[in-house]
C-alpha cells in the first residue's frame, strides 16, 4: 500500500478569527477553515481551547501517524524559541501574555509546535509563496488600524534583541509616528476631517470610490497618506536596502490606484539606484498568508 503523505496543521490566530488548515509538505492546503477568536469574551483560555479543539480534530480525522505537526501564527509578541506569547495587549487578548503554545502541544498531542508572530509569519508566507517568491530580502508592512512591520534577510526574520525588529509603527517620519500618520485608522480620521462628517460614516472602501470617481476630497486624503508610508518605506529601505517590500492590509488590495502614486512619490525620495533595485510589491497570499508564513518558520525551526 502506497504511504500517505505526511500533513501537517496550521493556524493562524488574529483579533478577530483564527483561521486554520491542512497542508501537505510544499504547503498545498488541503483544506481550510475559520472560527471567531472571541477574545473580549474568552480571552487567552478561550483560544487555547480552540486552538485544542483544532488540533484534536485533526488527529480524529486523519490518525496521529499522518500529522507530522502544528504551526500557529498569532498577534501578540512572541519568543519563537520558547513558543511562548511574551506580551499581548490586554483590551486586545485578555489573559494572553504567558500562554505556550510549544508546551501546551507538545504535552497534550504528543507533537512538534513551532509559534511566532502573525505579521512576521505573513511576510515569510509572502517570500514562500507570494508576492516576494524568489526574493531572500524583504520587508513587510501592513497598512491597518496601526501599521505592523515584519524584516527579513537571507530568508530568515530578524527578531531584535527584544523580538521586536520591524515594529515600524512607532517609527519617526515628518510629523510624527507612523502609525498615527499613514495607517487606515487615520486615512479615516484624516478624510472625515476634510469632508466634515462623522467617522462613523467613513471606511476605506468609501474613501477610495469615491477618489477611483474622482473625488477631490477622497484623493486629497490618500495623497496624504501616501506621503507619509512613502517617508516609512524610504527610511526602511535605506536602512535594510531589501530586494522586495511588501505591502498588506485591507486598503493595500487597491493596488491598481496605489501602485503609480506611490512609486511616484518613492522616485523623488530615493536614489535611482536603489529605487531601480527595489520592488514594491502587493500582498498575495490574502487570508492564507499567515498560516502559510507559519508553516514555514515551522519547516525552518525542524529542518525540514
Amino acid at each position: 500500500m502506497q504511504q500517505q503523505p505526511t500533513l501537517y496543521v496550521l493556524i493562524d490566530i488574529g483579533g478577530t478569527a483564527i483561521k486554520h488548515g491542512i497542508a501537505t509538505i510544499d504547503g498545498t492546503l488541503q483544506q481550510r477553515g475559520e472560527m471567531p477568536t472571541q477574545a473580549q469574551e474568552f480571552g487567552g483560555p478561550g483560544i487555547v481551547a480552540k486552538v485544542k479543539d483544532i488540533c484534536r480534530s485533526a488527529l480524529e480525522q486523519y490518525g496521529k501517524e499522518r500529522i507530522g505537526g502544528v504551526s500557529i501564527s498569532t498577534a501578540g509578541m512572541v519568543d519563537p524559541d520558547q513558543g511562548k506569547i511574551i506580551y499581548a495587549l490586554p483590551d486586545a487578548i485578555p489573559d494572553y501574555t504567558g500562554v505556550n503554545y510549544k508546551e501546551l502541544i507538545t504535552q497534550e498531542f504528543d507533537l512538534p509546535c513551532e509559534v511566532e508572530n502573525d505579521v512576521n509569519c505573513a511576510a515569510l508566507g509572502e517570500m514562500w509563496l507570494g508576492a516576494a517568491k524568489g526574493c531572500h530580502s524583504i520587508f513587510c508592512m501592513t497598512i491597518g488600524t496601526s501599521i505592523g512591520g515584519a524584516m527579513i534577510c537571507n530568508e530568515r526574520l530578524i527578531s531584535g534583541a527584544s523580538n521586536s525588529a520591524g515594529e515600524i509603527a512607532y517609527m519617526r517620519v515628518p510629523g510624527g509616528m507612523l502609525h498615527e500618520l499613514a495607517s487606515t485608522t487615520h486615512l479615516v480620521k484624516y478624510y472625515a476631517k476634510l469632508r466634515g462628517c462623522p467617522i462613523s460614516e467613513v471606511n476605506g472602501i468609501r474613501i477610495f470610490n469615491e477618489a477611483e470617481a474622482g473625488d477631490e476630497v477622497a484623493q486629497a486624503a490618500i495623497a496624504d497618506l501616501i506621503e507619509h508610508l512613502s517617508d516609512g518605506i524610504t527610511n526602511v529601505v535605506s536602512v535594510q536596502n531589501p530586494q522586495a517590500v511588501v505591502l498588506g492590509g485591507g486598503i493595500m488590495a487597491r493596488e491598481d490606484y496605489l501602485r503609480p502614486r506611490l512609486e511616484q512619490a518613492l522616485a523623488t525620495k530615493l536614489r535611482p539606484i536603489v529605487l531601480a533595485a527595489t520592488r514594491i510589491e502587493f500582498a498575495k497570499l490574502r487570508n492564507d498568508a499567515g498560516m502559510l508564513g507559519g508553516f514555514f518558520h515551522f519547516k525552518q525551526r525542524q529542518g525540514l
